[in-house]
């Protein structure tokens, strides 16, 4: 006959939290802006979120994992080009995109944004990480409408003009305090950049170094 036997654990049983990556992320942040990135380790990261240095590894490969980590934007982008009906321009695929990363990646979340800005400015190494994920999200981006068929250059300035913009009012809105949107920001630095290229004499594409708009480009001796 079998038998079974009931095991009793005296001892501290580790379980699984639902809310363990969160409480890793407040415990970090909390520490690197009242100490310095430099200056936090991970031990004193999971001591403070009262969990185990192995269950931080699970869910980081290291430290700076908590200021760059979750859900990335190339990958995001790189699905929503994927993704889009083949008959889509690619500008009304920027501005759809665009809203898409404001609206679902950012909105809500201004105030944990300017404290992980403040952190990532604060250190010269996540300042170059930082530098190497926007390098990603342009390559992304840029790929992403060559597989579409849109000829190189024109992937490669659409890939930089996403990202500057992107960005440039991503910085302004961190720093704003009013109730403007991310989306609505973004909406006037594309304002902005069409009324600096207005400025500019129009050239037909492939037009060389022909003169354009009465202006003749310089020639090098």
């Amino acid at each position: 006959m079998m038998t079974w036997r009931v095991i009793t654990y005296t001892g501290a049983v580790s379980r699984w939290r639902p809310d363990a990556r969160d409480r890793l992320e407040r415990a970090a942040l909390e520490l690197f802006a009242e100490q310095g990135f430099a200056a936090t380790t991970v031990p004193e990261i999971t001591a403070r979120a009262g969990l185990t240095t192995r269950t931080f590894f699970r869910y980081f490969a290291d430290k700076r994992e908590v200021i760059f980590g979750g859900v990335e934007i190339p990958d995001l982008a790189t699905r929503l080009i994927a993704d889009a009906p083949a008959s889509l321009d690619p500008v009304t695929l920027v501005f759809g995109g665009l809203q898409t990363v404001a609206e679902t990646r950012f909105e809500g979340r201004r105030e944990e944004l300017r404290q992980r800005l403040a952190i990532i400015r604060s250190d010269e190494g996540l300042r170059e990480r930082d530098l190497r994920k926007r390098a990603d999200l342009g390559e992304a981006i840029r790929a992403g409408f060559v597989s579409r068929g849109v000829a190189a250059v024109t992937a490669a300035l659409l890939a930089e003009i996403t990202m500057t913009v992107l960005f440039v009012a991503l910085d302004e809105w961190i720093d704003r305090d009013d109730d403007r949107t991310l989306f609505e920001i973004i909406m006037a630095t594309l304002g902005s950049l069409q009324a600096t290229l207005a400025a500019f004499p129009v050239a037909e594409a492939g037009s060389g170094a022909a003169a354009v708009g009465g202006v003749t480009p310089m020639r090098e001796p």
